[in-house]
Parts: structure tokens; C-alpha cells; sequence
């Protein structure tokens, strides 16, 4: 395509735009909003995702070994150990380690184990955190069928919970984002007709002088793709604005109970380059893709 043809393209969309003001104003504002809902959505995954993260790191399972099992024993239980899928980081807590630590939560009262001894009440362990807790019943499974494993603790009703709530959260927002590109991809239809109705007669014009099909329906084209990237970039800005806002403002008034809750919200800055890219490959997607559907509806060429 020459620069001319495509100036030429992209002041017809433009003046397509300003000639329908008040229609293509609407439509900025309908898609703006919906592209703001898509935003929200995304970012409450991410941030819903990380913090589901964040509490898979903090669990552990714990394998007790045998009273009874050997140094050598306990080395092939480690290399065994090693080999499970699913387990990230191993930490041994000998019996002794395990006293000490009891003693240390139990503060004052930790002075009442004083007379037992470690191998009466604490056995060797190891503390196995967990890299998918949608895999924890299984790993649980291979972790007690290594021999010298006595017995497994692991949290199970809370991997549970969170692998429920993950799937909760993309579900919902892949319905969320599909319903809402529909109603954008309607509103650029809406547009795309009016401005098509407004025009018929030029347009008719333009067929008897023997202008192609493409020639005719490319200028729709571009107002589509135009509307739905402005709508983008507004939509973009608001969200990062308001985004980092709400953060400033949480810091700011944060209780203990908001804590835990705030510290592992992302920072705008550590998305912003894939939201904007997402916003402005969505941005032109239902536009041209919207305009490019519809304008076959609505112009007889």
C-alpha cells in the first residue's frame, strides 16, 4: 500500500469519527469502561494468584521417619525423597531440633519437657515444602511409600481451599473478559452501522465510479481500530492511576489485619508493560476485528 493510500485510509476513519462526534464519544466511553472491567479482572487474578502463591510457599508436609531407622537408612530416605516430583525444598529437623523448637514456642512453660527425653516424644523428621498443592494428595502418596517414612503430616484441607479458589478466580474471569469483548465487539458494530447508514449515499457514489469493495470497506476498518485504541490508551491510563492510587492508599492505612494482605500486592510497575500491550493488542483486536465482521452486515458491496 502507497503512503498516500494509507493517508488517505486513516483521515477517512478519522473523519468518520468526527463526523459521528457524539456516537463515537459513546462508544469511547461503553469500551473505555469495558476495557477498565477487563483490567480490573486481570489484575485481581494476578494479584489473587500471587497471593495464592504466596500461601503455597508458606505450607509444608511433614514426614516422620522411624524410630528405629539407621544413619544409613535415613540417607537413602533422603536421596529418595529427593526424587519425588513436586517437592521443592527439604529441611532434616532431628529429634533434638524438634525439642528445642517445641520448648522455644511453649516459652515458659517449654521447662516441663525437661524431664523426657528428645527420642520419647520427638522422632526424626523431614519438612518438605510443597511446589503444587493441587498435587499434594499424590505427593503425600510417594512420600509415604518410601520405607522408613512412619507417617506424613500434611495440610491437606487447605490445598483444598486454595486449588478451589484458583479455579474459581479463572473461571470467573474468563467469563468476565468474554462476556465484556462481546459487548465491546457490539458497541463497534453499533458504531460501525450508523456511520455506514450515514454515509450510503457517498458510498453509493463511490460504487458507480467503480471503487472496489476493499477500497470502500477499509476506512470503516480504520475508525474501528482507531476508536478501540483510544478507548485502550484512556482505558490504560485510568487503570494505572487509580491502580496505584488504591495501593498508596492502602500503605497508608493499613491495619494488621490488611497486612499479610497488602504486602504481596504487585506494584503496578511489575505489570504495566504486559498490560500495556494486552490493552492495545485488545484495544486494536475488537476494533479491526469488530469492524472487519460487522461492516460485511451492514455495507451491501
Amino acid at each position: 500500500m502507497r503512503g498516500s493510500s494509507f493517508g488517505y485510509l486513516v483521515r477517512e476513519g478519522s473523519r468518520n469519527i468526527w463526523t459521528n462526534r457524539l456516537m463515537s464519544t459513546a462508544s469511547v466511553g461503553v469500551l473505555v469502561a469495558c476495557m477498565l472491567l477487563i483490567g480490573i479482572s486481570v489484575l485481581f487474578s494476578i494479584n489473587v494468584n500471587q497471593m495464592m502463591g504466596y500461601m503455597e510457599d508458606q505450607n509444608e508436609m511433614v514426614a516422620f521417619i522411624d524410630d528405629d531407622a539407621s544413619e544409613a537408612a535415613i540417607k537413602k530416605i533422603d536421596a529418595e525423597i529427593a526424587e519425588v516430583p513436586n517437592i521443592g525444598k527439604i529441611t532434616y529437623v532431628s529429634r533434638e531440633q524438634a525439642a528445642e523448637e517445641y520448648k522455644r514456642i511453649m516459652g515458659d512453660s517449654g521447662s516441663l519437657l525437661d524431664g523426657l527425653e528428645e527420642d520419647e516424644v520427638f522422632p526424626n523428621s523431614y519438612r518438605l515444602q510443597v511446589d503444587d498443592l493441587s498435587r499434594l494428595d499424590e505427593t503425600v502418596e510417594d512420600v509415604s511409600a518410601i520405607t522408613g517414612i512412619m507417617k506424613v503430616n500434611a495440610p491437606t484441607d487447605v490445598a483444598q481451599t486454595v486449588t478451589s479458589l484458583k479455579q474459581i478466580v479463572y473461571v470467573a474471569g474468563t467469563g468476565i473478559v468474554g462476556i465484556l469483548v462481546a459487548v465491546s465487539l457490539i458497541i463497534i458494530a453499533n458504531t460501525i452501522k450508523i456511520t455506514v447508514f450515514n454515509r450510503r449515499r457517498e458510498i453509493n457514489i463511490m460504487k458507480y465510479v467503480g471503487a472496489t469493495d476493499t477500497f470502500i470497506r477499509l476506512p470503516f476498518l480504520v475508525e474501528g481500530t482507531l476508536l478501540g485504541l483510544i478507548s485502550a490508551v484512556i482505558a490504560y491510563f485510568i487503570l494505572w492511576g487509580g491502580y496505584s492510587y488504591l495501593l498508596s492508599w492502602l500503605q497508608k492505612n493499613q491495619s494488621m489485619t490488611l497486612m499479610s494482605f497488602t504486602q504481596n500486592l504487585l506494584p503496578f510497575g511489575e505489570v504495566a508493560k504486559r498490560m500495556a500491550i494486552g490493552f492495545a493488542v485488545g484495544g486494536v483486536g475488537i476494533g479491526g476485528f469488530g469492524s472487519m465482521i460487522f461492516v460485511r452486515k451492514y455495507l451491501k458491496v
